[in-house]
């Protein structure tokens, strides 16, 4: 039976404030990710309960209300509620940010910078991860044809990173997004490549240029898109409107492109492989404990929304080394959801007790965790205990096998592309035995100990837990 969301959208207006409160609306996997003028306005408690709503949230400026996978649906009617807001706009900065410490704000504009194209880093390490398939089992080549279109298509993204993230950079800062887009595609213009790669000195009006490799990066252009759309400003501050079109374009790259080699680009570039090389100093000292803790409590860390802190130092990794054995080790707390989830259902009785499970658990193994997080795991809990063992344990196998993911990614099955290794044919070999181990070990633990709902008081005691659920998880970050 489809789910109405007409009222569940019309609730929500009337709880957030109504229509003139809401600036913004646009969604992600499993969230409607609002944001208001006014958060005071709103009504957290009415909110959490209206209908086929899951949980609550509010990050960074916005203020997200979990649905599940039928986000989309809801997102079409909550359009049709608010009328003609923006679907996606940059988020204020001051919103609700002078109760963030500093290191919560960079972190927050980072992801936001970054957050755009994470579907597009995705599909990158898909295809990435098929073609060394295709190339192992002999069906193609690796210079020929079919291997050879489709990795520039895969490798284009990663290798012009600087001139997509500005874009994404651009219009989160409240700059002209072709502007900072063109300062990424000033990073990694061929002649400056062949410059570095030659190791030609180059000097700009007697200034020493510090050249790098800005293929693949990602810190420097957003430092970059930062500092242009305050430049940007000023210049429509002072140069008249009849001729701004020309000249604050002019003016904004003749200041922006020097300032950027000559600057922000070697400063970011030391801070991006400081970040890495820090990440990996931690890993060595014990990669089977950082594995196990890792696997066993990653899906807490995303419910407090501690996780976008990672998102860039994840993404540096693939763009600084090529490969990640972190990310590696948080896709093993989805399988161990997973094997909880399932766990669960075979334990009950009532049989839309154990549907519900078993979707939700085939919506973890796909890759998307918050609806058997917020509808199983977290209202029950014990499947989450569950699910902690099994993590812990398959985290630590595979971090102790030194497997790393090829390419940025989610959890999920699709994670097993973005671990085939063209130089070592047992990295995704350890990913599926770990992720089999998290799976089995979840999935018993769970059964045994879950309790088996009563018939008579199942769908009363899913409400009751789902309403409980609901009122853990609302979290200001």
């Amino acid at each position: 039976m489809a789910k109405d969301f007409s009222k569940t959208a019309n609730d929500i207006v009337k709880n957030v404030g109504g229509k003139d409160n809401v600036k913004s609306v646009t969604h992600c996997v499993t969230r409607l990710r609002l944001v208001l003028k006014d958060q005071s306005k709103a009504d957290d408690d009415a909110v959490r309960d209206v209908l086929n709503v899951k949980g609550l949230a509010k990050q960074g400026g916005q203020y997200q209300i979990i649905i599940g996978t039928d986000v989309g649906t809801a997102y079409d009617e909550l359009l049709k509620v608010v009328g003609p807001v923006k679907e996606e706009a940059p988020i204020d900065e001051n919103l609700d940010e002078e109760k963030d410490s500093l290191f919560n704000r960079f972190f927050k504009t980072i992801s936001g910078c970054i957050f755009p194209i994470l579907g597009l880093m995705i599909a990158s390490g898909m295809i990435k991860g098929i073609l060394t398939l295709l190339v192992t089992l002999g069906i193609t080549a690796s210079d020929g044809g079919i291997y050879q279109i489709l990795y520039a298509g895969a490798d284009g993204l990663m290798y012009f990173m600087p001139i997509i993230i500005g874009f994404s950079a651009g219009k989160y800062f409240g700059g002209n997004p072709y502007l900072t887009a063109a300062l990424g595609a000033a990073l990694v213009y061929p002649d400056i490549i062949t410059l570095y790669n030659n190791g030609t000195s180059l000097s700009f009006a007697g200034i020493p240029v510090v050249l790098a490799s800005y293929a693949n990066s990602v810190f420097p252009i957003i430092l970059a898109s930062w500092a242009e759309s305050k430049v940007e400003k000023f210049w429509k501050k002072v140069i008249p409107d009849v001729i701004s079109m020309m000249f604050v374009p002019f003016m904004t790259l003749i200041v922006m492109v020097p300032v950027t080699f000559l600057v922000i680009g070697p400063i970011m570039t030391a801070v991006s492989n400081l970040l890495a090389s820090g990440t990996e100093a931690l890993w060595s000292l014990s990669p089977v404990i950082a594995g196990v803790i890792l696997g066993a409590f990653w899906q807490v860390i995303v419910i407090f929304g501690l996780h976008y802190a990672f998102v860039p130092i994840l993404v540096n990794n693939i763009a600084t080394n090529g490969v990640d054995p972190i990310n590696a080790v948080l896709g093993i707390s989805v399988m161990a959801l997973v094997g909880a989830g399932v766990g669960y259902a075979f334990k009950q009785k009532n049989q839309e007790l154990k549907a519900e499970s078993l979707t939700c658990s085939l919506t973890a193994f796909l890759g998307v965790t918050e609806p058997i997080i917020y509808s199983i795991a977290l209202p029950k809990k014990r499947p989450f205990v569950a699910a902690f063992v099994g993590g812990g344990i398959g985290g630590g196998i595979l971090a102790a096998s030194g497997a790393a993911m090829q390419g940025f990614g989610n959890g999920g099955i699709f994670q097993t592309l973005m671990m085939i290794s063209p130089t070592d044919s047992m990295n995704v070999v350890w990913f599926l035995i770990s992720s089999a181990v998290a799976i089995v070990i979840s999935g018993i633990v769970s059964y045994m100990i879950c309790i088996t709902e009563p018939l008579s008081d199942a769908k009363a005691s899913a409400n009751e837990t789902e309403n409980k659920g609901k009122q853990i998880i609302e979290l200001d970050a």
